[in-house]
């Protein structure tokens, strides 16, 4: 039963990270974009480490969320 919890909250991690992803396309202003899509690559590096360490999801996706954060925070134009 636990194994089954397991899976099925990594597949909801999944499942969220995805629906973040595809919302932030949605939006017209860049700062929406960036703030729902650093949420979802906060999400899909918590679902590469749910995965049993997918390396490729966790770095790809906290490379992105390190860009999202320069340009909300640091950047200013």
């Amino acid at each position: 039963m636990n194994l089954i919890l397991f899976i099925y909250m990594t597949e909801l991690v999944g499942y969220a990270a995805m629906l973040f992803l595809l919302v932030s396309f949605l939006m017209k202003d860049i700062r929406h974009l960036r703030t729902l899509n650093t949420l979802a690559c906060a999400l899909f590096v918590a679902y590469g480490f749910l995965l049993d360490i997918s390396w490729p999801i966790i770095i790809s996706n906290a490379a992105i969320f390190g860009i999202n954060l320069y340009y909300l925070f640091l950047k200013k134009n």
